[in-house]
């Protein structure tokens, strides 16, 4: 994949915060990232995630991996 193809990957991360009534700053706290971080990721800008970020956004989430991301059809 040429580096720059846009990438389909997508985020759901509007809809798990909402979906349990948690605040993007909440989250932040919670998995020790800063706030734009989490903003950048959310708003599908992010290039890349740690594993071990994704690993602290599921277990604070309560969700897998699946659930936050998923591949967008074209």
């Amino acid at each position: 994949m040429p580096p720059e193809e846009e990438h389909r990957v997508q985020v759901h991360l509007d809809r798990l915060l909402a979906d349990r009534g948690m605040t993007l700053s909440e989250l932040a706290a919670r998995v020790g990232v800063t706030v734009v971080n989490l903003s950048v990721l959310k708003n599908g800008r992010a290039r890349a995630i740690r594993f071990s970020t994704l690993t602290a956004i599921c277990r604070e989430l309560d969700c897998g991996p699946g659930d936050l991301l998923s591949i967008r059809e074209d």
